[in-house]
């Protein structure tokens, strides 16, 4: 899969899906860095076939709209670094057979859940 992970989560967020054999970019790695508007990371995420992964709720709203971008919301608050990582590995497979069929997947503390 493909992924662009947004600014306010860590870049180690990308080691972590590479090591997976994912293909990742950080905003970071934009022309903008991390001060790319949301709509452009939208509109690169979308003509690069990439899943924004994003804790931001606007990127929620401009699903919900427009039906862009496909997109992992992290909704776990404030979470250390250590914990993120080891909730993304424990979930890794099931966020990727979500978007074999899915657009809006969320992962929490406790679930994961598929937005229709």
């Amino acid at each position: 899969m493909k992924f662009l992970v947004d600014a306010q989560l860590p870049r180690r967020f990308v080691s972590w899906l590479a090591e997976a054999e994912h293909d990742v970019l950080h905003t970071l790695d934009l022309p903008l860095g991390n001060r790319t508007p949301d709509s452009e990371v939208i509109s690169y995420a979308a003509r690069e076939g990439r899943v924004v992964v994003s804790k931001d709720n606007d990127f929620v709203q401009s699903f919900l709209l427009t039906g862009e971008p496909q997109l992992l919301l992290i909704s776990t608050g404030n979470i250390a670094n250590v914990n993120l990582e080891k909730l993304l590995r424990t979930n890794l497979s099931g966020i990727e057979a979500a978007f074999a069929s899915h657009r809006f997947v969320e992962i929490t503390h406790d679930a994961l859940v598929i937005h229709e």
